[in-house]
């Protein structure tokens, strides 16, 4: 089996898995009970969170547990929204989100909030300077992915944050979910307020993540009861969840720190320069992209199609963000970065981890040449 499809959720490492079965079955109290078993519990989600901080390098009380990048992306977005709504009702994003912040943005509109969607460039970003010239009186956040989960696009964060610096009443929030142990992003002193975090994109468990939320950052809770996780999130916290999501964090941490991003660009270029060279084969993503994402689109057959033909020789591929994939019409992220109907209705998405190989890249181009030359012939 050859898996090309790890932005849309990646293979649970084993000592992941491992953790959190020891957890479940070892730490089951209620971390919120005064009794021993509860505190022995409490003790190691406090060791967890500690932990966490230190892999990504901010203050331990900055740190929420969550159940990953949509609950987490709702909660920075809508959290700000509430909580601010008396000085403002301005929010700015782009019009190449993922469906949790483009959908979270559109739900406010319902509440009164205006938003400014920035148009992208063809290469989906945008630059700070457009983001300042945006800010009005009224603007309460700025909020934005880090690398783009469709085409791998990485936005100029420390740029941004560093405009937004001079304007402390802007809050500004980045979903660092397809970034995370893959391309860098320091949160010490980026000017970057709030950021996502999900566990399943770097080999842990589904249901697991966190939001980073800098002390100075005020947010309106979605969930009211019994106050947990600084009271941004109530309910009974998912002990082996976060201490699993921790051991995740570590371990992609490890790879990124020894350099194991180059075996992700050796990937990249490889498949690039196949790929460029592959007649009716449109490359979308930009050259200077997250080495772990690469977009095209085959203009003329379905991208099911493809999917499919290749799914038979068990290489598995996507089209876009998995939560908008069963949705066959236009990838919204393509139509912003000025595509084609035709280009961007026949995108296809490889994404890559640190498990994959060239040899991998071989054969999935191999067998993409051959569905390929087979559609054509049924077309003749």
């Amino acid at each position: 089996m050859i898996y090309f499809d790890n932005s849309a959720t990646t293979k649970p490492h084993p000592e992941v898995i491992e953790s959190f079965a020891k957890v479940s079955a070892n730490y089951f109290a209620n971390p919120s009970s005064i009794h021993p078993l509860g505190g022995q519990v409490e003790k190691l989600l406090e060791a967890a969170r500690q932990q966490a901080a230190d892999l990504i390098g901010v203050p331990k009380e900055t740190i929420i547990f969550t159940s990953g990048g949509t609950e987490g992306n709702n909660t920075a977005i809508k959290g700000v929204a509430l909580e601010h709504q008396s000085r403002g009702k301005h929010i700015i994003t782009t019009q190449a989100e993922h469906p949790s912040i483009h959908d979270t943005c559109r739900s406010l509109e319902k509440l009164g909030f205006e938003i400014t969607y920035m148009p992208v460039a063809e290469d989906g970003t945008v630059s700070a300077a457009d983001v300042e010239n945006s800010i009005r009186k009224d603007t309460i956040l700025v909020t934005m992915m880090q690398v783009n989960n469709e085409i791998g696009a990485i936005q100029p964060i420390e740029e941004i944050g560093n405009v937004l610096k001079k304007h402390p009443k802007v809050l500004f929030h980045v979903d660092a979910v397809q970034g995370l142990g893959k391309v860098p992003l320091n949160l010490s002193d980026t000017g970057v307020d709030l950021c996502t975090f999900s566990g399943h994109k770097i080999h842990g468990l589904k249901g697991t993540g966190l939001l980073y939320v800098n002390h100075t950052a005020k947010l309106y809770p979605l969930l009211h009861g019994g106050s947990q996780e600084s009271g941004i999130r109530s309910g009974t916290e998912n002990v082996a969840g976060a201490v699993s999501f921790v051991k995740a964090l570590r371990l992609v941490k490890e790879k990124q720190d020894i350099q194991e991003d180059n075996i992700l660009k050796t990937l990249h270029d490889k498949l690039m320069e196949e790929l460029s060279q592959l007649e009716g084969v449109k490359i979308n993503s930009p050259a200077d992209g997250a080495n772990h994402i690469i977009h095209f689109s085959v203009p003329g057959i379905k991208p099911e199609v493809i999917i499919h033909s290749l799914s038979q020789k068990e290489i598995y591929i996507s089209t876009k963000s998995a939560c908008s994939s069963r949705d066959l019409t236009e990838s919204q992220v393509l139509v912003a970065c000025g595509k084609t109907k035709e280009v961007s209705s026949s995108g296809l998405r490889v994404s890559f981890s640190y498990e994959n190989t060239e040899e991998e890249v071989d054969i999935f181009v191999k067998e993409l040449k051959k569905a390929i030359q087979q559609f054509k012939e049924v077309l003749r």
